[in-house]
């Protein structure tokens, strides 16, 4: 068995290596069979590393390049800047997360920046849209991004259980078996974002949560990034007590396509009625994303364009 010491340069390797809740250590300790404390001084963090000397040193290497990787990711068209054996460079303004995968996670419209500087700039949020406009993807990117940070402790998504077409009722299992198929997409949107190995772990740790929107009621959310999707198929009474579940140091982000409701009376939607109730409060913004936003495969703007219109003469 051997220790070494590797002396982090700048809070931003601290928090790359260490991970929200340092679950990236836990990661490198469960991978490699070590244990890793984080030794902090008034003006320096290290990592003290013990274990036998081969896996000691696969950690210290996969460390480096981490490190490596994350600066070789940041915008090259910046003024670069030399800092002991690693080249640091500033990350493009626009860039809002890089993914497990070195994928640049930026705004693609004017629309998408603007619904950024919402959600940073308030509270709570409501986004209406189309398929494809980025508005559960971008709002989770912002959720990771601060959770990075530290700036929350907890992200928090949940979906009103509606069904279209299908019964949950006939799938196989307990509730959570039941339940998980529906939230899938969201599981999809944090698959892309953090790979499907961290993801688990943090659902693991309850940093991450994703629960249907009846399982949310009696609780009160503090220091979390908290996402309602689906909105549209939320009743009135829904809508408010979720609204009702925020605490201190919390946001809130309701997404919603106000034109794929799947409630039976879709004029009870939750979030239509929540659109009229709580346009008058300056801390909450609403923001319309259109099919100008769509960033998904150019034939869904026409496959809209086409259901509109056939519904418009339907009517």
């Amino acid at each position: 068995m051997i220790t070494k010491k590797l002396q982090l340069n700048d809070s931003n390797e601290t928090l790359i290596i260490l991970g929200p809740q340092d679950v990236y250590l836990r990661e490198l300790e469960k991978e490699f069979g070590v244990r890793i404390y984080v030794e902090q001084l008034p003006n320096s963090t290290s990592l003290i590393i013990k274990g036998k000397q081969r896996a000691v040193s696969k950690v210290i290497s996969r460390i480096e390049s981490i490190l490596k990787k994350y600066y070789e990711m940041t915008d090259k068209s910046e003024i670069k800047e030399e800092k002991g054996n690693i080249i640091t460079e500033k990350i493009d303004n626009d860039i809002i997360y890089i993914t497990e995968f070195g994928e640049k996670i930026k705004p693609k419209t004017e629309n998408q920046k603007n619904y950024l500087k919402m959600i940073l700039e308030n509270d709570i949020v409501i986004a209406i849209g189309p398929a494809g406009t980025g508005k559960t993807f971008l709002a989770a990117t912002i959720a990771l991004k601060m959770l990075k940070e530290k700036r929350i402790k907890k992200i928090v998504v949940t979906r009103p259980i509606v069904e279209a077409g299908e019964h949950l009722g006939f799938l196989p299992g307990d509730i959570d078996n039941k339940v998980d198929p529906y939230l899938k997409p969201v599981y999809d949107v944090f698959y892309m974002l953090l790979g499907p190995e961290k993801f688990h772990i943090y659902k693991e740790e309850d940093i991450i949560e994703t629960i249907p929107l009846a399982y949310m009621r009696g609780r009160t959310l503090e220091n979390s990034f908290i996402i309602l999707d689906e909105a549209q198929n939320t009743t009135t009474s829904q809508m408010k007590m979720f609204l009702t579940r925020m605490g201190l140091n919390s946001k809130i982000v309701i997404t919603g396509d106000i034109t794929q409701i799947d409630l039976k009376e879709k004029a009870s939607s939750g979030l239509l009625t929540s659109i009229e109730i709580l346009k008058d409060i300056d801390e909450i913004k609403i923001i319309t994303l259109t099919n100008d936003d769509i960033i998904r495969h150019p034939i869904i703007t026409k496959i809209i364009n086409a259901y509109k219109k056939w519904e418009e003469r339907q009517r």
